[in-house]
């Protein structure tokens, strides 16, 4: 085991970050340290214990790992886990960050033996970069070009045998031979109320703030399915208890405090239905391009896709056409416009 006392260390690299074992004295730290402390994602966690320990028992680096899934599930929490389940150090950095191949060869070159590489929005990773990740990935070595026009000459360099964990929420716009080195895939699904309410209740006794049982449900199904957004509701609402209450969470500072942060009963947000609204009144319903409802709303197409729409579409507001978005009937009902009516109005425009 690693000792309490180890704390995370910062290379000079400007873009990754070096933690040990997390110090888990620190109670203000919301994100799980072991994989039994991680609710939900039930399947996934056996698997993962599985492979973990028996590397761990060969004394070996485990496998590659690919995590897929929506923004908040818990990849970045997963992949410290996993270097906590490892009893290793874990190297952070995103794809975005990694500029140039130097930047990612100085990285790799500081790797230790059976250390995690955790890169995130890998899909954003440039093709140089990938190509020089493939040997990394399989033969644990990095060709480097020493040398500039005829004196040119390629040296690979060793390295220790490591594990790179790369997120994303697109897996689709990661190139297929890139995934395809990946040897354990994870794919991260939704989290059910149930689920939520456990997560809210750990947080609440990691932050000593007090919620009662009936509030913690009532919160877990407005958090549209994601740990992320649950903590996040549980600070604010435990804002509104200190101030406008004895400082216990209740139903009533749950709908209070929801209420004057614009989310209601389905966990929609105001630009949630902004978004429906403008469907209706500006393109009778749909169909509308992503591009021209990202200008509409004001968000921008990535946020609009990744976001909104997931959870829109999930709960059966909103519809994706080889044409563009529509809305359904229930986002008529939801907003309280008559669909009947909406029709037989744009008919008399129409003729």
């Amino acid at each position: 085991m690693i000792d309490d006392d180890e704390k995370y260390t910062q290379d000079d690299s400007p873009v990754s970050v070096t933690f040990q074992a997390s110090d888990e004295k620190n109670e203000n730290i919301l994100r799980p340290q072991y994989l039994e402390d991680f609710q939900g994602q039930k399947q996934l966690k056996e698997n993962l214990s599985i492979f973990i320990k028996a590397a761990r028992d060969r004394s070996e680096a485990l496998d590659h790992t690919f995590l897929v899934g929506p923004p908040g599930l818990g990849k970045t929490t997963l992949a410290a886990i996993i270097a906590n389940e490892m009893h290793s150090e874990i190297r952070m950095t995103s794809a975005p960050a990694l500029d140039k191949p130097k930047d990612l060869a100085g990285i790799l070159t500081n790797v230790t033996e059976n250390s995690i590489f955790f890169i995130d929005e890998i899909h954003r990773l440039k093709p140089a970069l990938e190509e020089m990740l493939y040997i990394a990935m399989e033969d644990f070595e990095i060709d480097w070009v020493i040398g500039q026009g005829p004196s040119a000459r390629t040296m690979r360099i060793p390295l220790p045998k490591f594990t790179l964990v790369g997120a994303t929420t697109k897996a689709g716009a990661v190139s297929t031979p890139l995934s395809e080195r990946f040897g354990i895939n994870c794919h991260l699904e939704y989290y059910d109320d149930e689920e939520l309410k456990n997560i809210i209740l750990r947080s609440a006794a990691i932050l000593k703030c007090k919620i009662e049982d009936d509030a913690a449900s009532l919160l877990a199904h407005c958090s549209r399915g994601t740990p992320r957004i649950a903590n996040r509701l549980l600070k604010r609402l435990r804002d509104f208890a200190d101030i406008l209450s004895d400082g216990v969470i209740n139903t009533n500072i749950v709908k209070h405090g929801l209420t004057k942060l614009g989310i209601d009963s389905n966990g929609l947000e105001r630009q949630d239905r902004n978004i429906l609204k403008t469907i209706i009144d500006f393109y009778d319903g749909g169909p509308v391009g992503a591009d021209t409802l990202s200008i509409s709303v004001g968000e921008a197409v990535e946020t609009l896709e990744d976001f909104y729409e997931p959870y829109l579409i999930q709960q059966g507001y909103l519809k994706r056409t080889p044409r563009g978005r529509c809305v359904t009937a229930k986002a008529y009902e939801l907003l309280g416009i008559n669909i009947e009516g909406r029709k037989n109005a744009d008919q008399g425009i129409l003729f």
